[in-house]
């Protein structure tokens, strides 16, 4: 193992066995919420991240709903968390997944999203795994060089349709913006002529 970029790559090549959202949840959980000190040999990310989720449809208030299952600093905690968590192609009803970084939290009123926005892709029924696992590796491996804009990532599924989405700190900063949207095609394989839509935070918060 060269780096701590290839430490993301899965050992296996396999995908864990996955059983149903709440035994997941559940079995994420046993780990500690706040990020420990990585232990020795462990390969330590740039930044610390929080795994989220959001189950639909929402009783309560989306602040109510969303949910921290934990956090991690490492390559090794990233995948002790990932490997409990089903994948979103074998989920069914609306759930949210969230990816992002330590002390932001995944709703457009936070400070750190305030002036912020994100791309939003939509994706047809099948897709969400592959393009979920795929992005979450690509941010974890700062390969979007866009130094500390990118806040995280959201997935979406619906019964319909499924959507991913990148959020960034400064919307008003085109250059950087283009560039999230050009290495999100990159690391999703997707053709150059995919449409995807860029939503300023602070017009949702109108």
């Amino acid at each position: 193992m060269n780096n701590k970029f290839d430490a993301l790559k899965n050992e296996d090549g396999e995908e864990e066995d996955s059983s149903q959202l709440s035994t997941e949840m559940q079995d994420a959980r046993q780990a500690k919420k706040e990020s420990l000190p990585p232990d020795p040999g462990e390969h330590r990310l740039q930044f610390s991240y929080a795994f989220w989720y959001c189950r639909q449809p929402r009783l309560r208030s989306y602040d109510q709903n969303l949910k921290m299952i934990g956090t991690f600093n490492t390559v090794e905690k990233f995948w002790s968390f990932y490997s409990h968590l089903v994948r979103p192609s074998e989920l069914s009803g609306q759930i949210d997944f969230h990816l992002f970084k330590e002390g932001i939290r995944p709703m457009w009123e936070d400070e750190a999203n305030r002036n912020g926005g994100r791309w939003v892709l939509r994706l047809r029924k099948g897709l969400a795994s592959r393009c979920w696992e795929n992005l979450i590796l690509a941010i974890l491996g700062e390969q979007f060089m866009v130094g500390e804009e990118i806040c995280g990532a959201m997935l979406s599924v619906r019964s319909q349709e499924d959507s991913i989405s990148v959020w960034n700190k400064t919307a008003n900063d085109n250059a950087t913006t283009i560039r999230i949207r050009d290495t999100l095609k990159r690391v999703l394989n997707l053709p150059p002529s995919t449409h995807m839509d860029y939503k300023m935070n602070s017009e949702s918060l109108r």
